[in-house]
């Protein structure tokens, strides 16, 4: 990369138009063979795995409709004014001077950038004034890193315009040197990639919806507080048993949070039956239990108990085993008893551990926590290195922006078990 090379000024010895239009050709080819297989796919858009294969079509298509355009500008030189938002607008120059503090902009950098073509360009000081705030760090650590260390700059930050509308710019640049090897100016070459990244989202969502499967049915008829709870972001997960664990299960445990008396205490709760093949109404009803005695004032340590009580005299599937934690946000503390199910997981400040209680229905513990502690609570239905698996995660989920990146990072690690059998999970992070 060197500064006399940029998006308006066309290379010294330009290929061959009759080379480059024999490129255009086979990537205009190419791109209706793929637009062809793609409308002529029977997969059924409502599946995962159609959406998945529809979101990688689309990927494709957008990356071959930015080949043509680049070739194209390679063919016909830049454009004096391409209209806004069109491919050619993507890709602009500009270059800093630093002895004379000037800065020179491409007119396609302008639109970019959401500025005006008529206002005079920005310098390096001001223009982390167009990046979205928690983007501005990583621009100045890279033009930093290229003025002082001479490091290429090659990174991307969300810009604002004018209208509200944010955009992605990857940019890469680096510094010119004058007759003395001191940098005399940087020069950069910065995309619009808006649209790629977010083809590329797509394709990524839609292939985690395959190995995770959606929320089973009594997540949304007990409406499970995904918003949260007062000093708690939660987020939830039901994975079926692999298929190399033998037949699948249905629905062999539960998850829920609920208020738990006054204060805004919550219960957060996960537990396994005995018959694992439990139709979906068994873990409705065993939750509408534990919600009805939580309502009733029933503490974490009693619930266990209770639901063992009324199994004999009601409809309840036979629970073996429970974790039965109440939070309360006013002093951030958990009680948790375990029901012979396992210890929940604490994660904090880059490491995990269990969190100490006595097994038995009448166990109980209490914990402090603190704000950004994350606390995962998962049923006994894990293989035996599972829990050493998730403990190993804890630098990355302590890391987490939110609890659902959290359950993400914990489904994602389980989804590669070929012998994982049917699990829950619940993940509550603390709010400051």
């Amino acid at each position: 990369m060197s500064s006399h090379l940029s998006a308006d000024h066309p290379a010294a010895q330009p290929p061959e138009n009759g080379s480059v239009e024999a490129l255009i050709s086979q990537a205009r080819r190419l791109r209706g063979d793929v637009d062809a297989v793609r409308r002529d796919s029977q997969e059924d858009a409502a599946d995962a795995r159609g959406r998945w294969q529809r979101a990688l079509y689309d990927l494709a298509l957008h990356q071959l409709t930015d080949l043509d355009a680049h070739l194209a500008q390679l063919r016909d030189g830049p454009a004096p004014a391409p209209r806004p938002g069109s491919l050619l607008s993507r890709v602009g120059s500009a270059e800093w001077n630093l002895l004379t503090d000037e800065a020179e902009w491409s007119g396609e950098l302008f639109h970019i950038l959401g500025r005006d073509p008529a206002s005079v360009p920005l310098s390096l000081d001001e223009l982390p004034s167009l990046v979205l705030a928690e983007d501005r760090p990583k621009l100045t650590a890279m033009v930093t890193d290229c003025l002082v260390d001479a490091r290429p700059i090659d990174g991307e930050f969300r810009v604002v315009h004018p209208d509200g509308a944010v955009r992605t710019v990857h940019m890469m640049g680096e510094p010119v040197l004058d007759t003395d090897g001191s940098t005399a100016s940087m020069w950069a070459v910065l995309r619009d990639v808006s649209e790629l990244r977010r083809s590329q989202r797509a394709v990524s969502e839609t292939r985690d919806s395959l190995r995770h499967p959606p929320p089973p049915p009594w997540h949304g008829l007990l409406r499970f507080p995904d918003e949260g709870r007062p000093g708690l972001d939660l987020a939830a997960a039901h994975l079926p048993s692999a298929p190399a664990a033998g037949p699948r299960s249905r629905y062999g445990g539960w998850y829920d949070a609920c208020p738990l008396g006054a204060d805004g205490e919550t219960l957060l709760t996960v537990g396994d039956f005995e018959h694992p093949g439990a139709e979906a109404h068994g873990p409705a009803v065993v939750i509408g239990a534990l919600r009805g005695l939580a309502l009733a004032g029933v503490r974490p340590a009693g619930l266990g108990d209770r639901l063992g009580a009324w199994g004999g005299a009601t409809a309840l599937p036979p629970v073996r085993a429970g974790v039965y934690c109440g939070y309360r946000p006013l002093t951030r503390t958990l009680t948790c008893a375990h029901a012979r199910g396992p210890a929940p997981l604490l994660f904090r400040g880059g490491t995990g551990r269990e969190l100490p209680g006595q097994d038995g229905p009448s166990g109980q513990a209490e914990a402090p926590l603190e704000a950004g502690d994350l606390l995962l609570l998962h049923t006994e239905a894990l293989e035996p290195d599972a829990v050493e698996r998730l403990l190993s995660l804890a630098p990355r989920l302590t890391g987490a922006d939110s609890a659902r990146d959290a359950v993400r990072m914990v489904t994602r690690e389980l989804g590669e078990s070929p012998g994982r059998r049917d699990v829950c999970l619940l993940v509550a992070r603390v709010t400051p």
